[in-house]
């Protein structure tokens, strides 16, 4: 399967806010992530950038 990992950059360091997540979903400011066996965490944010061969998702605060 193809879990992603999903960190937030902030000030030039990147914290990791979840692993494992399957499916995200943008919901204005916010950015709902799923994972198979933990609670749906929202966080508020961007996208800044996804790398699809590392399977990493990188964040930015809104």
């Amino acid at each position: 399967m193809c879990q992603a990992r999903v960190v937030m950059r902030r000030q030039g360091k990147e914290e990791e806010i979840m692993r494992d997540v399957v499916a995200l979903e943008m919901e204005g400011e916010e950015i709902l992530l799923k994972a198979f066996f933990e609670e749906p965490r929202r966080v508020k944010g961007r996208i800044r950038e996804i790398d699809f061969l590392k399977h990493t998702v990188v964040l930015e605060e809104a």
